[in-house]
């Protein structure tokens, strides 16, 4: 069970000696009890305490980091059942399934696919993860072998042991998967777990007999494990998923806080693979396997995850700045916004979805809506104007035209003033009537 911050104090030197950045060491005490810190802040705490403490201030789900040349892939390390108790840390690493009977150069499409594959999403670059690899009765060492020439992203192995034997010595990966460790092979797979410091994901039928092999498997000195439940339905999975958190989060129950595996791919259909990739997102999935891939599919999956794994009280903004919409020319107006992505977004898409040239002015606001913005002052003339300067309007524009949202024309007057020689409108209130707005005032 966890220690309390009364039990963990009584453990430490108690010599307030601030070293480790909190006044008193019944502070760090009870950072230490709320998983908020590391031990190793303390530099004076005994060998004894240290030992007894390791546990203790370990975090309920180990992180796990799969990493390959230079790409890495976090998964675990979370401490909240859901995101609005505080944030969700480590997104869900998505992973395109190729088999090794299928023909090489398909494989290498697939995979470069993948590689290839990053699409911008409110100015941040989203990807897929990885690559998992499995032996279905073909040449598994030729398959990997094949998707190292493509990427390096990081791999998951899904093999009986002596069939991965034949292509983890071709591998200088930093950090891989090797999946999966049952009943019946785990002491196998755990040996080779150990041999080439990898991630072992190990799967069972029930939490129970999960929890049996996990323990058996650390006995063995395997530290990084994944917990893979057989379940691949809807329920089945969400079930699993979340008991195996609440087991991790709530009891401390070390033999199931691990990060999880979940494989959307073995759904019966490439849409309720979607589906159950996407419940896995969304409840406790760390890393996901799926045997598709498409833009048209693996876009939103992306943005979910993206949704999800943000801090809630901090809005997905975007990069202030002046953006072209239709490829405006220098007599086309300026329309000014804030950088909430959700503002951005309902107006760049209705003046791009009319077909109207105009330059967008993102302005700094930490991310807040127009009137929250404005209610805050974080949208104000003065912070119009500098930006406008900032991000030198005035070279790009010969008729030095700037529309103000409607919800804030209190401030027309203001900007008249910041920005002498410019002619400020007011646009509509809402974003769908901008284009309307630009046909018939705008002219």
């Amino acid at each position: 069970m966890a220690l309390s911050g009364i039990q963990i104090y009584k453990m430490l030197p108690q010599t307030n000696c601030k070293e480790c950045g909190f006044p008193t060491c019944l502070a760090f005490a009870m950072k230490l009890a709320a998983k908020q810190v590391e031990l190793s802040l303390c530099p004076t705490v005994s060998e004894e305490a240290k030992a007894q403490l390791s546990e203790a201030a370990a975090p309920p789900v180990r992180p796990i980091t799969l990493k390959s040349n230079g790409y890495e892939v976090l998964s675990g390390n979370e401490v909240v059942m859901f995101r609005h108790e505080k944030k969700f840390f480590s997104p869900t690493g998505l992973f395109l399934r190729v088999y090794d009977n299928q023909p090489v150069e398909p494989v290498r499409q697939a995979v470069q696919a993948v590689a290839d594959y990053t699409v911008d999403y409110v100015g941040i670059d989203l990807s897929w993860d990885g690559i998992a690899v499995q032996a279905n009765g073909g040449d598994f060492a030729a398959a990997v072998t094949a998707v190292r020439d493509v990427t390096h992203l990081p791999l998951i192995l899904i093999a009986p042991p002596g069939t991965l034997k034949t292509a983890l010595p071709n591998l200088d990966d930093g950090k891989l998967m090797l999946a999966f460790a049952d009943a019946d092979n785990w002491q196998a797979m755990a040996e080779l777990a150990k041999t080439h410091q990898a991630a072992l994901a190990v799967q069972a039928g029930t939490l129970d007999e999960m929890v049996a092999l996990t323990e058996k498997i650390k006995a063995a000195g395997v530290d990084d494990i994944v917990i893979t439940p057989a379940q691949r339905g809807l329920h089945g999975t969400l079930l699993a998923n979340s008991t195996a958190r609440r087991m991790a989060l709530k009891q401390t129950f070390r033999s199931l806080g691990y990060p999880i595996l979940n494989v959307a791919g073995d759904a019966i259909t490439p849409q309720m693979e979607t589906i159950l990739a996407a419940q896995a997102i969304g409840k406790y999935g760390g890393f996901v396997i799926l045997d598709h891939f498409a833009p048209e599919t693996a876009y939103p999956l992306l943005v979910l995850r993206q949704n999800i794994y943000t801090d809630p009280q901090k809005p997905i903004q975007v990069q202030p700045g002046l953006y072209e919409i239709n490829n405006p020319g220098p007599d086309d107006p300026v329309l000014v916004t804030t950088n909430f992505s959700i503002t951005y977004f309902s107006v760049a898409n209705e003046v791009e979805s009319a077909g109207l040239p105009a330059w967008l002015l993102v302005t700094e606001s930490e991310g807040m809506s127009v009137l929250t913005a404005w209610a805050a002052g974080k949208f104000d003339a003065e912070r119009i104007a500098k930006d406008v300067k900032r991000f030198e309007v005035g070279n790009k524009v010969n008729r030095k035209r700037l529309v103000l949202p409607g919800h804030t024309a209190v401030l027309s007057g203001e900007v008249e003033e910041e920005l002498p020689g410019w002619e400020i409108k007011v646009g509509p209130r809402e974003a769908v009537d901008v284009p309307k707005f630009m046909k018939q005032v705008l002219v």
